[in-house]
């Protein structure tokens, strides 16, 4: 019995060992967003400043995500709205200058993950999101000469769960989240 246990934990730690990091590629990567406004439209914004890092470890089927976003950068095509949502009202990026995404890639379709089990904090305040990833693929980066990965993965949250209540209702509080993500093999 001890023998079985000891061969699974060698076979687990050279399983392990065949984890990969990639580091997110901040020019190919924006978590965008969709929200009602006055329930007449939908404004849609994005953040343009995000880093972070993902292990995949496809001989186990298992990785991990995390992933921080500047709220700072947040892009309407706006000015004045931009400046509003960088406020105490929405994002209050002075006192919480970060937003947070850590996870565990929970789900996988053949070869690729296909969801992610994990919190984000948002305003100090961290609740659980799971994310869809609709597509996912592996190049070799035809400049870099090393790997690349490229994933669209998606999920919804409402946004007074992290204690965003300014506007609510005439301003939506379901949350779509789209997030377009490239990273690159880790040396």
């Amino acid at each position: 019995m001890k023998m079985k246990a000891i061969a699974a934990a060698l076979a687990l730690a050279s399983a392990s060992a065949s984890a990969q990091t990639y580091n997110v590629e901040p020019n190919h990567t924006y978590p965008s967003f969709e929200a009602g406004h006055l329930g007449i439209s939908v404004w849609r914004g994005k953040f343009t400043r995000t880093s972070g890092s993902v292990t995949l470890d496809r001989a186990v089927k298992n990785g991990t995500v995390d992933i921080a976003i500047d709220p700072a950068s947040i892009s309407f095509g706006h000015a004045k709205l931009e400046e509003h949502t960088r406020s105490k009202d929405f994002f209050n990026v002075e006192q919480f200058p970060q937003i947070t995404y850590k996870g565990k890639i929970s789900k996988w379709s053949g070869d690729a993950p296909a969801a992610v089990e994990g919190e984000m904090t948002l305003l100090g305040v961290t609740r659980p999101l799971n994310l869809t990833i609709n597509s996912f693929k592996c190049i070799t980066h035809p400049l870099l000469k090393r790997e690349v990965c490229g994933a669209d993965a998606s999920g919804a949250f409402k946004r007074s769960d992290f204690g965003m209540k300014y506007g609510l209702p005439l301003h939506g509080d379901d949350m779509k989240l789209a997030i377009q993500i490239e990273a690159i093999k880790a040396d």
